[in-house]
């Protein structure tokens, strides 16, 4: 038997639907939102798992990895796809969401989002880490450089070694 399994994955916890080939339900649960709480959650289906899914969200690359080394088959969907087809629902909970998400697993009505690699995925930390801390230091400098003003001292373009001399 073909089974299909959804979560709708909060910052704290995970709705769980667990849904046969012929749409019928096997499972509604909610499980922390940690790779090993929905691991355990899932541990009952596990052979006869086709595949695991869940939209796009903060924590989707942690979980995907988790459940992906946990041994199932995970794909992320795209947060709109799945935002307008589960909008005709009239009751939106977190419970319908994962029973509708996994209706869309089981048609095979969504679109999967690509999941970046790890090196890629650190380096762009990386990246956006040090835009916000040289964004910091320039708003650090400019707001110095408006106090200052007040007292009549001005401070032309200074390069970082001499800034702290001239302040």
């Amino acid at each position: 038997m073909t089974v299909y399994a959804a979560l709708d994955v909060s910052m704290d916890k995970a709705a769980i639907c667990v849904m046969d080939a012929s749409g019928r339900i096997l499972l509604e649960a909610v499980a922390p939102s940690d790779p090993d709480a929905i691991t355990r959650c899932l541990a009952p289906y596990g052979a006869e798992l086709e595949l695991v899914g869940f939209e796009a969200g903060p924590l989707s690359e942690w979980l995907y990895r988790g459940l992906q080394d946990a041994g199932m088959t995970v794909v992320l969907m795209e947060n709109r796809q799945v935002r307008a087809a589960l909008s005709a629902m009239v009751m939106k909970t977190d419970r319908n969401d994962a029973r509708g998400m996994a209706q869309l697993l089981r048609s095979g009505w969504f679109r999967p989002v690509h999941v970046k690699a790890i090196p890629a995925r650190e380096q762009r930390t990386l990246l956006t880490a040090r835009s916000t801390l040289m964004r910091r230091q320039k708003d650090i400098e400019n707001s110095v450089r408006g106090l200052l003003k007040g007292f009549g001292l001005r401070l032309g373009r200074l390069l970082r070694g001499r800034w702290d001399d001239a302040v």
